[in-house]
């Protein structure tokens, strides 16, 4: 048998071993599943909520017509207590609508009336409501404006110079991945994740316990010897990676992204391929942390080091969130960009052309190469070996 088939099933049931360990490593990988779907499910509600905006009118009497087109409108008016900043502030009440005493006779001379819509911003639960609140006043003051127009025999379409329709080409599938923009980053986190703490122990780990001189004075070779380690890692982060896609397989089906306007769906080969895409960046996050955890001289300082990169699966995500670019091919060659933008562009429906694919692949597997000649290398120096 060969020596890295021997080292890759000695580390199989180190880890098997610590059961408890593997088992929530492995059901934490559900997480992101059950975290996206609450959140569209909190999404579908919303979406639902046809609650009719309430308001508190305070001197509605000086202005009957736009209490009279607020109630028209759908708005629950209700006059207010007099505490009615204080139920604002503390939550109770979404918002209040103070009509000034000098409404009347500015509304009468045909100069802007003034309103007060008292809310609380950092409430974002009362938010909607208060935006249909807004929405309403606008629509009012529009209304209002045209029809002082009218009475002047002006045509009201004069105040409009351009008028712009806007017409969304965007398919369903394009802004269902919208919403799904968050599948590629918990996969891409269950990749990185899974067998970071299998890679800490299998170099760290080891040499705390005594027991990496032993092992490099077996028969295996050196080369054979990271391999076996690294493809024990490999196969604990490629479990977490299918647990997480199986999770989110099963649960989009059962949410009801029709409520927000997108027919939604994450198929066998939608998964496939971005299992496809995301194997190398497996294999190359294996490498890097068994290299990093080779380099620490303790089991907490590997995962001091380890846990730093869990920034990485993170940052593409962002920066592509916030300053989104064009898939240039040489992004396709960096680690982490590469696979985020062929799974948004698997998900969106858009073919990823073999290019990119190849790209994105030869960057991972170089880097891989590259990471574990270097940890085979550190196993060669006494420091790093014998090291306390």
């Amino acid at each position: 048998m060969s020596g890295w088939v021997v080292v890759f099933r000695k580390e199989l049931t180190d880890h098997a071993r610590d059961g408890r360990s593997l088992r929530t490593a492995l059901v934490g990988s559900l997480l992101g599943p059950a975290f996206c779907a609450a959140l569209f499910l909190l999404m579908a509600s919303w979406a639902n909520d046809v609650k009719p905006p309430r308001v508190l009118v305070v001197g509605g009497d000086a202005a009957p017509s736009l209490v009279s087109f607020l109630r028209r409108a759908g708005a629950d008016v209700q006059p207010a207590p007099a505490d009615y900043e204080r139920l604002v502030r503390e939550g109770k009440e979404p918002a209040a609508l103070v009509v000034g005493p000098d409404f009347a006779g500015d509304f009468s001379r045909g100069v802007p009336a003034h309103v007060r819509l008292l809310n609380d911003a950092t409430n974002q639960k009362q938010m909607k409501s208060v935006l249909k609140l807004r929405r309403m006043l606008e629509r009012y003051g529009q209304e209002i404006g045209a029809l002082r127009l009218v009475a002047r025999g002006v045509d009201p379409r004069l105040a409009a110079a351009v008028a712009v329709d806007d017409v969304d080409l965007a398919s369903s599938q394009k802004r269902a991945a919208q919403i799904l923009s968050m599948i590629p980053l918990f996969l891409m986190l269950a990749a990185f994740l899974g067998g970071m703490y299998a890679a800490i122990d299998a170099m760290a780990g080891e040499r705390e316990r005594g027991s990496l001189e032993p092992l490099l004075l077996t028969p295996a070779r050196l080369p054979e010897l990271v391999v076996g380690k690294w493809l024990a890692v490999v196969t604990l982060g490629l479990a977490s990676l299918l647990i997480t896609a199986a999770g989110f397989y099963f649960a989009l089906p059962h949410l009801r992204l029709e409520d927000l306007g997108v027919r939604a769906s994450f198929d066998l080969d939608q998964a496939a391929s971005i299992l496809l895409a995301y194997l190398p960046l497996l294999c190359f996050s294996a490498a890097l942390q068994l290299c990093l955890s080779t380099f620490a001289r303790s089991f907490k300082e590997a995962q001091s080091f380890v846990q730093i990169l869990v920034l990485a699966p993170t940052l593409p995500g962002m920066f592509l969130m916030l300053s989104p670019v064009l898939p240039a091919p040489w992004l396709f060659v960096v680690p982490f960009f590469g696979q985020e933008m062929l799974a948004t562009q698997i998900i969106r429906g858009d073919p990823a052309s073999w290019t990119s694919l190849c790209l994105a692949v030869g960057g991972a597997v170089a880097l891989t190469v590259l990471g574990l000649a270097l940890t085979a290398r550190l196993l060669r120096d006494e420091r790093i070996v014998f090291g306390r």
